[in-house]
């Protein structure tokens, strides 16, 4: 039971964090960055995407596991 468990929470936040990618693409967060600095840009992008899919993939598992 647990591994299937697991397996559900995987395959949400996974879909989760594909969801945030697909989302994100649509902001264009290139105003308030400085130039110069692309590798930090792309760190900080990685980590909203990150923060975002936790966040949504939570919230979907605890409707879930509500009912």
């Amino acid at each position: 039971m647990e591994l299937y468990r697991f397996l559900i929470r995987c395959a949400v936040y996974l879909v989760c964090l594909v969801a945030a990618w697909y989302g994100m693409s649509a902001v264009n967060y290139e105003k308030i960055l400085r130039k110069g600095h692309v590798r930090q840009a792309q760190i900080l992008y990685f980590m909203i995407v990150i923060g975002l899919a936790y966040l949504c993939g939570s919230f979907v598992l605890a409707l879930v596991y509500q009912f």
